[in-house]
């Protein structure tokens, strides 16, 4: 069963958009805390953005605040992030997170906080 699907990765050029889907079944009907992360080789796991289904609360890393944007759309079961004006350095696999737990998190962009994960979608930025 299903519980997180990425989807949307690729690769453009800087200054391009994507937008990344994570299919969370599970999830997205629940008051949870979702979060997107990335990883680059050789680099820790990084917290990019987090909402809470609840009432659409939104959390950024400062290095995308302004040109990420974190969404649900509880219809589809999905939470999207939208990534504008990307750069080389936004180039990593990109994870969907879900916390398991319904107590807030002391801080919604790390990643022990989540307890469930996907598998990741790539997303390169070329210069």
């Amino acid at each position: 069963q299903v519980r997180l699907a990425e989807s949307g990765g690729g690769s453009v050029q800087a200054g391009g958009s994507l937008r990344l889907s994570c299919y969370a079944p599970e999830y997205t009907y629940s008051r949870r805390y979702m979060g997107w992360f990335r990883q680059a080789p050789g680099k820790e796991r990084e917290g990019v953005a987090a909402i809470y289904t609840d009432d659409g609360t939104t959390f950024y890393g400062d290095s995308v605040k302004g040109r990420f944007s974190i969404s649900e759309d509880k219809a589809k079961r999905t939470i999207y992030l939208q990534m504008n004006s990307l750069k080389p350095e936004d180039t990593a696999m990109y994870i969907c997170a879900a916390r398991t737990l319904t107590r807030p998190p002391a801080n919604p962009l790390i990643r022990y906080e989540y307890h469930d994960w996907g598998q990741g979608t790539q997303v390169t930025v070329s210069s």
